[in-house]
C-alpha cells in the first residue's frame, strides 16, 4: 500500500528558504496533523529537506531520520509547487505547499495526479 507521508511531501520544499505565499519562514520543526509525527525542514544543498526528528508511531514504516528532498519554486499563486523525491521508497511526488502564519498544508500526487493526499501541520518550533 503506497502510503503518501508528510515527509515525503515536504521533501519538496527546498529550492528556497522563506515561503512566497507568507512572510514566515519555511525551516524548523513541524508537527503533522495526525500527531505522529515532527519533521525538520532545512536546506540541504540547492534544496529543502524534510526529515522525521520524532515518530510516535513507526508500524506504519516511517521512521526517524527518514527524509523527502524537495526541489520546489514558488507557482502563480504563491505556494511552493514541484517534486519531493522519498530516497527510502525510492518515489518522485509532485508537491505543493501552502505556507500560512500558523502552519502549512502539504499536498502531494502520484500516478500524475490520480492519487492526492493533504496533509496539514503546525509549527512545533525552531
Amino acid at each position: 500500500m503506497l502510503k503518501l507521508k508528510l515527509v515525503t511531501a515536504v521533501a519538496v520544499l527546498l529550492a528556497t528558504g522563506q515561503a512566497y505565499s507568507s512572510s514566515q519562514s519555511i525551516h524548523g520543526i513541524w508537527m503533522r496533523g495526525d500527531g505522529n509525527a515532527r519533521v525538520r525542514i532545512a536546506a540541504c544543498g540547492p534544496s529543502l529537506c524534510a526529515t522525521n526528528v520524532w515518530i510516535r508511531d513507526t508500524s506504519g514504516g516511517e521512521e526517524v531520520g527518514d527524509r523527502l528532498v524537495m526541489t520546489v519554486a514558488p507557482d502563480d499563486r504563491g505556494r511552493l509547487a514541484g517534486t519531493a523525491f522519498d530516497p527510502k521508497r525510492d518515489l518522485t511526488y509532485s508537491i505543493r505547499i501552502d505556507i500560512g502564519e500558523t502552519g502549512l498544508v502539504t499536498r502531494g500526487c502520484i500516478l500524475g495526479g490520480l492519487l492526492c493526499r493533504s496533509i496539514d501541520w503546525s509549527r512545533a518550533g525552531n
